[in-house]
């Protein structure tokens, strides 16, 4: 594969639309402004910094987040009302009057079956807990479900489709549950990956029939 600047440590934009932008972002970089820094940049910033419309919106318009070991597809809106549209169908219980598809790719530490479904309810376990609870009730606004299929079996790779609005560590916690966390994800028991991040990574974001798509990082490819 021909060289591509998403594939470096900085973010870049991958498409435009009239009312959003879709950014790709680097594993180790957070999506937004923390409250306490641990000295990591930040796609907000960057986004003040090289998209001046963006600059008065709240969060740089970023209406989602990934975790910072997280690498992939972010959508920033470019004003008010597309971001408080945008960000009520990215958290409504089937993304609201918008089409939204979010899809990622990760590797597993064990194995699991080749496709499958998966729902059950994410929660906090107390305040500020880095880890999320998984379990089979709980309230409405907690549940999530994520659909898989086998990419390479050699590398247990998977393209991870989240169904409805997406919750706290989802493919995380909810693969560590099953057994199987993904590589890298020390949190959650799985094994430590040279690169120090866990390897998921949002490859695609279809919003309103528009597919946009992050290039693979090199682990996320299959093996030949």
């Amino acid at each position: 594969m021909e060289a591509d600047p998403c594939h470096s440590q900085v973010p870049c934009v991958l498409h435009r639309e009239r009312d959003w932008v879709a950014v790709h972002k680097p594993a180790g970089w957070h999506s937004v402004v923390q409250s306490r820094s641990d000295g990591s940049p930040t796609v907000e910033e960057w986004l003040r910094q090289g998209e001046p419309a963006l600059a008065a919106l709240e969060d740089s318009g970023l209406v989602h987040r990934l975790d910072k070991g997280t690498s992939g597809c972010l959508i920033a809106a470019t004003t008010v009302p597309a971001r408080e549209s945008l960000r009520d169908a990215f958290t409504a219980g089937e993304f609201g009057a918008r089409l939204i598809t979010k899809r990622y790719l990760a590797r597993l530490s064990a194995a699991v079956e080749d496709r499958g479904e998966f729902s059950a309810h994410f929660s906090g376990r107390h305040k500020r807990s880095a880890k999320v609870t998984v379990s089979r009730a709980g309230a409405p606004n907690t549940q999530g479900t994520i659909r898989w299929s086998i990419l390479d079996r050699g590398s247990n790779l998977f393209d991870v489709e989240l169904v409805g609005p997406g919750r706290r560590h989802q493919i995380r916690a909810g693969f560590a549950s099953l057994g199987a966390p993904l590589v890298g994800d020390t949190l959650y028991g799985g094994p430590a990956h040279p690169s120090g991040f866990h390897l998921l990574h949002a490859w695609q974001v279809q919003l309103d029939g528009v597919v946009v798509e992050s290039p693979r990082p090199t682990w996320a490819h299959a093996r030949a």
